[in-house]
């Protein structure tokens, strides 16, 4: 739409304005008239819940009707939240409801005064411009100004018509400066309010964002050097002992079938040993059996190869997403071999469960306790500062009691449905 459509656009808005200020004003004595009316046996609440109601539909096809001339985004500012308190007195009270009344009331004057500014401007601009169209049948070809004058000749005529000309570009600009004050209006009675609270918020959301971000990256790859170490030192070092041994099986299997018989055998052993080497080092890796089977079955299974007695109760009502089910399990593991190595616990307890649009995990185990949120590993036995930034990542918590002497219990809450952080 180019910028000449658009400002004359402004001007019909404008005069749209005019006529509904007389509706406006009717409304607005209703309103007047109910509230006075409502001390009288509350004979005066019906009517006002309706004028409320018809102010509401006003006001939001005012928003339309200016978004569409003006070009310029308005959100509707929507219904607040719902309250404990009875449905018609929530519409009575609302904040919605009023600043709805409080533009229709408004309108009512300014919607008057400003369409029969923009409609006087632009009939007597379309007056002036088609002049030569009529003055040749007025009597005498004379025209007669409001304040008397008379105007006749053909250089009278020429000057009038650009006068017209002139009021053709200046008419539609100030309909767009009338119909900017009136899109400043909307903004501030009909669209959604953001608040310097709510802008703190947002700021800190962003810097917990990216904090969490950069956290998780290092905490990703400081898994993917403990998994490359592990394999190093580990099942590398075994599968190259089998690899030998099975080499030298090979050479004296004819010559000597008795030793080569105990190098197989050895051989045999050590890749046992080594398949369980491989699974305790891919611990907190996302296992096939969580995704076939789920949560329930998942930490059953890690529960069960655990050098630690561990009870696990699983309560969901369904399963979480992917991606929840991922950092739970990873929570889990991490819990579990932080007993193992650091608690001297004699037993353990895994509880989740599902609380409201929140999945907790309870992991509680009774060893010797003094563990620290902030630590590593190796600082007191807790391990916590990666699975927090796994956690936080998704915008979960993590609360640690772990009194000297035990019991440690390591809460999680983990959203159900995590946002998304793009």
């Amino acid at each position: 739409m180019s910028w000449w459509t658009r400002n004359w656009l402004a001007v019909s808005h404008l005069a749209l304005d005019l006529l509904l200020a007389i509706p406006y004003l009717l409304l607005t004595v209703f309103l007047v008239v109910s509230v006075v009316l409502i001390p009288v046996f509350g004979i005066g609440l019906p009517p006002l819940l309706v004028v409320l109601a018809t102010a509401i539909g006003l006001a939001r096809l005012d928003l339309l009707r200016l978004e569409a001339v003006s070009g310029v985004p308005l959100d509707w500012m929507g219904a607040a939240p719902a309250a404990q308190q009875p449905r018609w007195r929530r519409f009575l009270l609302g904040g919605r409801q009023w600043r709805s009344m409080a533009w229709v009331a408004i309108q009512s004057v300014w919607g008057f005064v400003a369409g029969l500014i923009a409609l006087v401007t632009a009939s007597v601009t379309v007056a002036l411009v088609t002049s030569p169209l009529y003055v040749w049948i007025l009597p005498d070809n004379e025209m007669y100004w409001p304040w008397g004058g008379i105007t006749s000749g053909v250089w009278w005529l020429l000057l009038i018509f650009l006068i017209g000309v002139l009021g053709m570009l200046i008419t539609p600009l100030l309909a767009s400066g009338l119909l900017a004050l009136n899109v400043l209006l909307a903004r501030l009675l009909l669209t959604r309010r953001t608040s310097s609270e709510q802008v703190q918020q947002l700021n800190q959301r962003v810097q917990t964002l990216t904090r969490t971000r950069a956290a998780t990256v290092d905490s990703v790859e400081a898994e993917r050097q403990r998994i490359e170490r592990d394999l190093h030192d580990g099942p590398q070092q075994r599968l190259v002992a089998i690899a030998m041994d099975l080499g030298l099986a090979r050479e004296r299997l004819k010559r000597d079938p008795e030793t080569a018989r105990e190098l197989m055998d050895k051989a045999h052993t050590a890749a046992k040993e080594a398949v369980v080497e491989m699974r305790q080092v891919a611990r907190g890796i996302h296992p096939p059996i969580l995704t076939d089977r789920g949560l329930d079955a998942a930490l059953s299974a890690l529960a069960a190869s655990a050098p630690v007695p561990v009870a696990v109760q699983t309560v969901l009502p369904s399963r979480p997403s992917p991606t929840v089910e991922a950092i739970a399990y990873f929570c889990v593991s991490e819990g579990l071999t932080n007993i193992a190595k650091h608690a001297h616990a004699s037993r353990a307890r895994v509880l989740v469960s599902a609380v409201g649009e929140w999945l907790r995990i309870e992991i509680e185990d009774d060893g010797r306790g003094g563990a620290q949120p902030g630590g590593d590993a190796g600082e007191g036995g807790t391990g916590l500062r990666g699975l927090a930034d796994r956690v936080a990542a998704i915008d979960g918590a993590v609360h640690l009691s772990s009194p000297a002497g035990g019991p440690t219990v390591l809460t999680i809450h983990l959203p159900l449905q995590p946002r998304s952080s793009s």
